[in-house]
């Protein structure tokens, strides 16, 4: 495997909304390549202005540049769409250029850069040890804090906020199509969702789910007749909010406002999460909180839906009071961490292959670049 090819393979672990990798990688040459990123915003209610996607690209290019240290090269990063900065397109290209060093130490996370998953199921309540909080502190970056959330009174309040946001992330209408295509059923692993294993449910509660998910008619009924969102909230949001070591915020000293803003906190996630995994503690990424946040903030619905829209603001208001003033609006990432073992169930990536392009002028052979669009990291 040669050098490139090696920093691709490992480039594509990152994590993305739902596992929708979104970057296709075109090469130049056995130095230079090309990321074309793109967002699901059109189509995602989750991906409030491709901030998540955009965080995601981070992550990848943190991987980038672990993994070259391990090829003696360092990874030069040039955003080419530079006219955009504000993120507005929901497209944005970096030139990665791979230059050679004679003395240059493999970092030690890459090992963990295939390790690195999600578990959505109970961990361990026991709090995390001063070393290892000072670690991931450390890890986030200087200009990134963490805010925590520890202790059962801590985590009972973040578990009713989460219980509420459950409420409305099952109710809204505009988000049933994105867990139907995000979800592939009866499998352990997947290459291009999330196996219906690894979400945290037990097997009666995907039964249900599988059934009640065939229709939004369906999803309704259940909702309305038969307390329908109770089962998936009680196993995916109640127990494993309690159960864990703490909640956390990524918190930047400024308040992140364009892409780049965005990118950056991708990279100090990356950095957190793979000495989370160094260390033995599992995460969770809890991002819907914040992203309604983020609707209320800017002025506009995430529904059509009055009543949620009432809901969205009320689950504001009190993620807010949970923050010291002007934490909210800096906060970049929420999750929970603890002790426990790796998730048995998770999203793999798709082949090297499936996503390199040719280079053919910024277009490949059909004159366009393939998008998949589908969103919960993974």
């Amino acid at each position: 495997m040669s050098p490139l090819e090696y920093i691709l393979d490992k480039a594509r672990w990152a994590p993305s909304g739902d596992n929708v990798q979104n970057w296709r990688f075109e090469v130049v040459s056995e130095d230079v390549f090309i990321i074309r990123a793109f967002d699901t915003r059109d189509t995602v209610v989750y991906d409030f202005d491709g901030r998540p996607s955009q965080i995601a690209l981070g992550a990848l290019l943190e991987n980038i540049s672990l993994a070259a240290s391990h090829q003696h090269r360092q990874a030069e990063f040039l955003r080419l769409d530079s006219q955009d900065k504000s993120g507005n397109s929901d497209a944005i290209a970096y030139q990665v250029r791979l230059l050679p060093l004679d003395i240059c130490s493999p970092h030690p996370l890459v090992e963990m850069i295939e390790k690195r998953s999600v578990q959505r199921r109970a961990l361990s309540t026991r709090g995390l040890r001063p070393e290892h909080q000072l670690a991931l502190e450390q890890a986030a970056g200087d200009n990134f804090s963490i805010r925590w959330f520890g202790g059962w009174q801590q985590r009972w309040q973040m578990a009713k906020l989460l219980w509420r946001n459950a409420q409305i992330r099952l109710t809204m209408p505009e988000a049933f199509p994105v867990h139907k295509k995000a979800i592939d059923w009866g499998k352990q692993f997947s290459t291009d969702r999330i196996p219906d294993q690894a979400i945290g449910m037990d097997k009666l509660g995907l039964l249900i789910m599988r059934w009640a998910m065939h229709s939004w008619q369906r999803v309704s009924w259940m909702n309305r007749y038969m307390a329908g969102t109770w089962l998936p909230r009680l196993q995916l949001d109640l127990v494993p909010a309690l159960f864990c070591a703490a909640h956390f915020m990524i918190v930047a000293k400024k308040e992140p406002q364009t892409a780049e803003d965005f990118v950056a906190a991708g990279r100090s996630l990356q950095r957190l999460w793979l000495t989370a995994t160094q260390l033995g503690i599992q995460l969770q990424p809890e991002m819907t909180p914040l992203i309604f946040s983020w609707y209320v903030n800017a002025g506009r619905p995430c529904s059509a839906e009055a009543g949620i829209q009432k809901q969205v603001q009320a689950l504001h208001q009190d993620l807010a009071a949970r923050c010291y003033p002007g934490a909210l609006e800096n906060t970049c990432f929420m999750g929970r961490v603890g002790y426990g073992k790796p998730a048995q169930a998770r999203s793999l990536r798709l082949k090297l292959q499936d996503i390199c392009l040719q280079a053919n002028n910024g277009e490949n052979e059909q004159g366009d670049y393939p998008i998949v669009c589908q969103h919960t990291a993974t």
